[in-house]
């Protein structure tokens, strides 16, 4: 089945409708090169020159008019005193403005000339193959939810049990709020999707395939989260609360003695989105309250050692999580060229873990012991905007100006007590984290005759300062000589320029982006293992698209990037983590980046109610990251620590195809990947020096989604969703298949202004997670059965 997924071509794409774009330019007088006020500007179509669209140029002789269409047009300027002038015009896909540059007019007939203008698209693939665009509004199934729980049902998106973004089976996704990076998900990767309201959001878009305008960051692609906004004269918005239970039963029965699993868990979400404009004023609020208890995680583990030990382990995890967010601003409308916007957003995070993992024999007869602990973390994300754009008299020639600041707190306490047969311990830790950043970034955007070229340029600065305590109780397990002080420190200045093209049969895209990267680590000296680390380099990030459209309806186009991945402050964090009492996750802090060059090989043709889009890709990794599960001599914990671990592949094909039938549409998605890792060997540093080794590791994967849209009498939408996913590899071993269903419907009223929601998660209980780790003198397998299967409904007032 593996190897036939691996060939399959199927994929979600909702069809392209093209939208207006802007044709410019100004007339002059052919001899002296002065502006023609006045000059009568229409457009026709080319077939049969019928009227589409006409205004008169300014004083200056600038002009600029609509075309509704991708197609062929005819521009005529005519005035009097002077001959006619007719420009040939073809609209393309690839920008929303055109300039024709000068018109001259002059006694003799000016000759016909070619333009390329492009067309914005709606939800979908769009035209230049490398994003796809998906309203919150028609994910009925996942209305309700998270951010992350919406996205597990997107085409090319896959969440991993520990609230990771996959795309193509590849976790290092960088995520943008608003086209801008925040601590809020991470700088250069993501974090805290769940926690990000879906109510709050318009779409989402996922980039396979960045231009040299975004951060380089991210070899597997970016997703980008826009919050919603409107700019409606007078009041308007929308008032919403959605709620629902989640764990409705119980998959499976805890071990002995330990304090019960949730059950029956709320789901409760509020939400409202104000917008207010007046003349050249624009005031908007988007705010929401996403309170939920969650059996966040609930996975039995086998860990058996060479010299004949078995552990049998549970661990529960029982989290109530209450997290308000608000954003708002206002954008000051100048004048007819000039827009300054301000905006600020505010996220707090309580999150309340209690905890249980017993450890037994084999036959469970023996309890060795029981780690319980209570987690108690608040984090606070606080970010201001300051946004300038200014408009030039030649229609889509744009420069943009923009200054960030982002402070965010991440402040957790642990408290354990620990159960042996002997003894009681009680300890604990406090963690206090601070990430103060601070961005400014130029980018200017000028039309030309045949596309566009951008320019830009970002300056970055980002401070933590992290310290950690332990307090250790009775014969603490705790490595108390690990704590201490840390501190992080990341410049970043970057410079960028790209370059479009597109002709009626061939387009170009290519841009090339250089950052100057320099990372500082400075930790406590009395730390027993790590010391004061960083690294600096300078490096390019070339991009090229070339696309070729053998019809008006089908096209192929190639894609090259080249993208880094550097270590997020997390992960070279020098704190071991105790959220699992014998598998210690610590930070590196001699990890590297690692480089990525991406291909792909993309196709997408249309049909009157079908469509289709196929790719083939492939990224070589080097020095690949992630993370490695060792023990040392005498002891049976496990110890998880990022390393570089040489070179790795990924190469694959994916496809979306999707069908109207009538008032229903239907749509499959699918993907098949090779993963490979080259051998390697490294050295482990903590608690004490010892080598790893691996062999070659290689695993063929992907998945299947199956999504069906119906259209019922009395504005009734109704929405199901099928998902397997096929085994993967993970670091050391592999990760077992996946399959769930999901479905929601969603009724519309009172004239399109108040909707209903209903939906409900894994509905036959099927998802549960499988891993299969072998490690050096060991290996384990486990299962999870977190709470997967969630009932919501919902209600949104519109106004």
């Amino acid at each position: 089945m593996q190897h036939i997924l691996f060939f399959v071509l199927l994929i979600i794409s909702l069809p392209t409708f093209a939208q207006s774009v802007t044709i410019s330019g100004q007339a002059r007088d052919a001899s002296r090169k002065t502006p023609l006020a006045f000059v009568t500007v229409t457009l026709h179509r080319a077939a049969d020159s019928s009227l589409v669209a006409g205004t008169v140029s300014g004083d200056d002789g600038r002009f600029s008019i609509p075309a509704p269409q991708t197609g062929n047009y005819l521009l005529k300027l005519t005035v009097l005193g002077y001959a006619t002038a007719w420009e040939q015009i073809l609209t393309g896909r690839l920008s929303n403005f055109l300039d024709l540059g000068h018109i001259d007019l002059a006694e003799t007939a000016g000759q016909l000339k070619e333009v390329t203008v492009t067309g914005k698209q709606a939800d979908g693939l769009n035209a230049k193959m490398d994003k796809q665009t998906y309203s919150m509004s028609a994910n009925v199934a996942r209305a309700g939810g998270s951010v992350l729980e919406a996205m597990a049902n997107l085409p090319g998106v896959t969440v991993t049990q520990e609230g990771k973004v996959q795309l193509r089976g590849n976790d290092k996704v960088m995520v943008l709020i608003d086209g801008q990076q925040t601590a809020l998900t991470g700088y250069g990767g993501q974090a805290s999707l769940g926690n990000i309201s879906a109510s709050a959001i318009e779409k989402i878009e996922i980039i396979n395939n960045p231009s040299a305008r975004y951060d380089a960051n991210g070899n597997a692609g970016i997703v980008n989260i826009i919050f919603k906004k409107e700019k409606k004269e007078g009041w308007n918005g929308k008032l919403g609360m959605n709620a629902g239970l989640g764990a409705l039963w119980e998959k499976e029965p805890n071990f002995p003695g330990i304090r019960p699993q949730y059950r029956a868990t709320p789901k409760i979400n509020p939400s409202v989105s104000l917008n207010y404009r007046k003349n050249r004023v624009n005031l908007f609020f988007q705010g929401d309250n996403l309170y939920t208890h969650t059996l966040n995680k609930n996975e039995f583990t086998d860990r058996f050692y060479a010299n004949g030990d078995t552990i049998r382990q549970q661990l529960k995890r029982n989290r109530r999580t209450n997290v308000t967010t608000g954003k708002a601003g206002a954008d000051w409308f100048v004048d007819d060229r000039n827009t300054l916007t301000v905006s600020g957003l505010y996220s707090r995070e309580k999150i309340l873990d209690d905890g249980d993992q017993p450890f037994f024999d084999n036959q469970l007869k023996k309890r060795h012991r029981l780690w319980q602990f209570l987690e108690d973390e608040i984090k606070i994300t606080a970010t201001a905007s300051l946004q300038w754009q200014r408009l030039f008299p030649q229609a889509g020639r744009k420069l943009q100006v923009t200054a960030n600041y982002t402070f965010h707190r991440e402040d957790e306490q642990y408290f354990f007590t620990n159960i042996n047969p002997t003894f009681t311990g009680v300890d604990s830790f406090k963690l206090l984290s601070d990430e103060h950043v601070a961005d400014i970034s130029i980018d200017y955007v000028h039309p030309l005759k045949f596309g566009r070229a951008e320019g830009g340029f970002k300056f970055r600065r980002r401070y933590i300062p992290t310290n950690m305590r332990f307090i250790p109780g009775l014969n603490s397990p705790l490595d108390t000589t690990a704590g201490g002080w840390a501190d992080y420190s990341e410049t970043i200045p970057a410079i960028y320029g790209n370059y479009i093209l597109e002709r009626e049969k061939w387009e170009l895209e290519a841009g090339l982006r250089v950052e100057a990267v320099q990372i500082e680590y400075d930790v406590n000296p009395s730390h027993r293992t790590y010391k004061s680390d960083g690294y600096s380099y300078t490096q390019p990030f070339p991009t090229v698209r070339i696309a070729y459209k053998p019809a008006a309806d089908a096209r192929f186009s190639f894609f090259y990037n080249r993208r880094v991945d550097r270590p997020n402050e997390v992960d070279i964090r020098i704190f071991p983590k105790y959220d699992d009492a014998e598998i210690i996750k610590v930070g590196n802090p001699g990890l590297r980046p690692q480089f990525t060059d991406n291909f792909e090989l993309g196709y997408t043709k249309n049909w009157a109610a079908t469509s289709l889009y196929a790719a083939a890709f492939h990224k070589s990794i080097n020095a690949t990251i992630t993370r490695i599960a060792s023990t040392v001599p005498g002891s049976t914990l496990i110890y998880n620590i990022f390393q570089n671990a040489g070179r790795s592949f990924n190469t694959g094909l994916e496809a979306n195809v999707s069908r109207q039938f009538g008032k229903a549409q239907m749509s499959l998605y699918a993907t098949g990947y090779k993963n490979v890792i080259r051998p390697f060997s490294v050295v482990n540093q903590y608690p004490e020096p010892h080598t790893f080794s691996a062999e070659r590791e290689e695993l063929i994967s992907g998945n299947v989604k199956l999504n069906g849209n119906f259209r019922l009498p009395g504005k009734t939408d109704v929405q199901v969703t099928a998902v397997w996913m096929a085994p993967d590899i993970i670091p050391q071993g592999r990760i077992y298949g996946r399959f769930y269903v999901d479905a929601g419907m969603k009724k519309t009223f009172n004239g399109g202004r108040s909707e209903l929601t209903l939906n409900a998660t894994d509905l036959a209980g099927t998802l549960r997670i499988k891993r299969k780790v072998d490690g050096d003198g060991f290996h384990y397998t486990s299962t999870d059965y977190y709470e997967t299967q969630v009932i919501r409904a919902g209600y949104a007032w519109k106004f």
